[in-house]
């Protein structure tokens, strides 16, 4: 019998889906969920502060944020490359009495049409699943598709047409569903879900460098410290954990009329931090990171950007090895004053 999905692209969670006792899995253990974890079947999502250990999307994922970014000037890395993490997933929503409680409203009011609901009875009630599959209750979920938050109006959000399925405890999802929730996809799912503090930089001088002589930039060990999100399906038993280590700043000094030291104006990560703080004793030595700015910035200031790229991987469930993701960078400008050298003639 061909498949018959309803024309609703994204199913509203039947109210107290998820919140189960029973707890599946196709692959895991309990014991792969990392962090103290609550597990949530709702909620809202955490701001991008960061602010709540953790929280969930509409009922299927939920993430643990106790070791992400967090501040106001924390932000989201942007992929170096094109890749983008997915707009819409598969992952269990309904147990087969919920779908029944979700699809029978809808064909008793006639507003899909008779022919397509007497399709949809046919698959769903006298079919390959007999009444919703009532038999196989605590041995599998009825999978449907969700649209990751923020995400909701793009192209990609729309990939996931499938028609609900149904998958067996411990039966891997079906190959025509390539969205289907993985540690994999919930790796990229945490990928975006990662925020990074703010890469303002410190600067010496502190209140205005001076034209032809060396501004020292750093970044302490707090600033560039790693950052992870993990992400799990409680239902299934699995989880992975993205994580994001700091790796190099890229330094823009806002106007042509500079020298970045080193000249790449790429800062490499040095025992566990970047560039070198100013002290004392330092005046006549050129600092690892920094710019020398060749002009004064007269009556405005010139707007420093610092972006930081960090090396992004991924592990999770049977999988102990860290999987490489693609590079994010994130970013931030700052005024900076620059000044004439000041002198005397007597």
């Amino acid at each position: 019998m061909p498949a018959i999905r309803t024309r609703q692209a994204v199913l509203p969670l039947v109210a107290g889906a998820l919140l189960l006792t029973t707890a599946p899995a196709y692959a895991g253990t309990g014991d792969d969920f990392g962090g103290d974890q609550t597990h949530v079947g709702g909620g809202a999502k955490s701001d991008d502060s960061g602010g709540g250990s953790v929280s969930a999307t509409a009922g299927a994922v939920v993430f643990d944020y106790s070791h992400n970014g967090s501040g106001a000037k924390a932000g989201p890395v942007t992929a170096a490359s094109d890749w983008t993490p997915p707009a819409c997933y598969y992952a269990p929503k309904y147990t087969p009495a919920q779908l029944k409680a979700h699809l029978e409203p809808i064909w008793a009011v006639d507003s899909t049409g008779y022919e397509w609901d007497a399709k949809q009875r046919a698959y769903y009630v006298d079919g390959d699943y007999p009444d919703f599959n009532k038999e196989k209750t605590g041995k599998g979920y009825w999978w449907d598709s969700y649209v990751t938050p923020g995400r909701e109006g793009e192209p990609g959000a729309l990939d996931c047409d499938k028609q609900i399925f149904w998958v067996d405890n411990g039966e891997a999802p079906p190959a025509d569903a390539p969205q289907a929730i993985t540690p994999e996809m919930l790796a990229r799912l945490a990928y975006a879900e990662v925020r990074v503090p703010s890469t303002k930089v410190r600067l010496a001088p502190e209140a205005a460098s001076k034209v032809n002589l060396p501004t020292w930039a750093w970044l302490d060990a707090g600033d560039v410290a790693p950052v992870s999100v993990t992400a799990s399906v409680p239902l299934l038993h699995i989880s992975a954990t993205t994580t994001a280590r700091a790796d190099s700043l890229a330094i823009e000094p806002g106007t042509p009329d500079a020298r970045t030291l080193p000249a790449s104006g790429a800062c490499p990560l040095v025992d566990g931090r970047i560039g070198e703080p100013y002290a004392a004793g330092k005046a006549n030595r050129t600092p690892p990171c920094g710019v020398t700015y060749l002009r004064s910035s007269g009556d405005t200031t010139f707007p420093l950007r610092a972006t930081l790229t960090w090396k992004i991987h991924w592990t999770g469930t049977g999988v102990t090895a860290p999987q490489p993701l693609p590079d994010g960078r994130f970013g931030a400008e700052q005024d900076v004053t620059v000044r004439e050298i000041q002198s005397v003639n007597r």
